[in-house]
């Protein structure tokens, strides 16, 4: 069995990538289509999820009534979060996703304890609001301008405002499932149910006649989006989930705006400032005292270990 803490590691980096997502896609988004660039990711995620699952041999077929909720968990999550998020990359910018996606984790806190009953202590209240604070800081640079109180402000804000909803509750909804099976098994059907429905959009558009355009570098994006972003980091996703209250692992979702400005400021030479550096270490506190408010007790899933390499 591993270390209790290694769910906070794999919901850290489950955020690191995805953090990280927002500008590959951008990258991937100037040569190719959403529809297209989506099934191409989530293509390869399957073969990535499909190997974990044969390495460790957690391979079993769910019931009926689990198999149906893991077809909505598919569509869910797979075209419609992966369909609403990438249009809106196409039309908005990355630091607007980014300052919207950083309400996914009020979302989830807010539907776990409607729906799951989890406990809203006052170190989870305020570690929540830190780390939204220094979200906020990190998208804005410290400059409130009116432009970023009127997000969304636009149909591409709005569609990541709406990814940021849905996220949430195909979270939320996943908890009851992770119970009863293997959170690698869970996240390898839903991925391949999700890729199954992406399949027709991907016909219809005629994809394939895109990925000619694709250059090293798109390749190299999609490859990142594909193996780390749907692959990795869902793996680890589930896992933490599986693990954590859903609004524990949540709180790693204010850390992807961070990593956001990072990559972006390595990759197309954007400037990183002090307020983003302030704005990291408020992030860090904030997901801190949120997962310190349940005196850091997670539950253990019987092998619930995940890794591709095994252990």
């Amino acid at each position: 069995m591993r270390p209790r803490k290694w769910s906070y590691v794999e919901g850290l980096a489950a955020a690191l990538f995805w953090g990280a997502s927002f500008v590959a896609g951008k990258v991937a988004l100037s040569e190719i289509s959403p529809v297209t660039m989506t099934t191409l990711r989530f293509g390869i995620g399957v073969v990535v999820l499909a190997f974990a699952v044969w390495r460790l041999h957690v391979f079993e077929m769910v019931g009926k009534r689990d198999l149906l909720l893991l077809v909505v968990l598919g569509a869910i999550g797979i075209p419609i979060h992966q369909g609403l998020q990438a249009n809106g990359l196409v039309v908005t910018a990355a630091t607007s996703v980014g300052w919207l996606v950083a309400l996914t984790p009020v979302f989830m806190a807010i539907l776990a304890r409607i729906f799951l009953s989890e406990s809203f202590g006052t170190a989870k209240v305020i570690g929540l609001i830190v780390a939204f604070l220094g979200a906020f800081l990190v998208v804005t640079k410290g400059t409130l301008t009116t432009d970023v109180l009127r997000l969304p402000s636009t149909m591409g804000d709005s569609l990541a405002l709406a990814s940021s909803l849905n996220w949430a509750i195909f979270s939320v909804i996943s908890k009851p499932v992770l119970r009863r099976w293997h959170p690698t098994l869970v996240i390898a059907f839903i991925m391949a149910i999700g890729w199954i429905l992406l399949l027709p959009f991907f016909v219809s558009a005629q994809g394939w006649n895109e990925i000619s355009r694709l250059s090293m570098s798109g390749w190299i994006a999609v490859g990142f989006l594909g193996v780390f972003c749907s692959g990795l980091a869902y793996i680890f996703w589930y896992d933490a989930l599986a693990r954590l209250d859903a609004s524990q692992a949540a709180a790693f979702i204010y850390i992807e705006p961070l990593v956001t400005v990072v990559v972006a400021s390595i990759v197309l030479s954007e400037v990183v400032t002090l307020v983003t550096f302030v704005g990291g270490l408020t992030i860090l506190l904030g997901v801190y005292l949120v997962n310190r408010s349940n005196g850091l007790r997670v539950k253990e899933p019987v092998d619930a270990e995940v890794s591709v390499a095994g252990d």
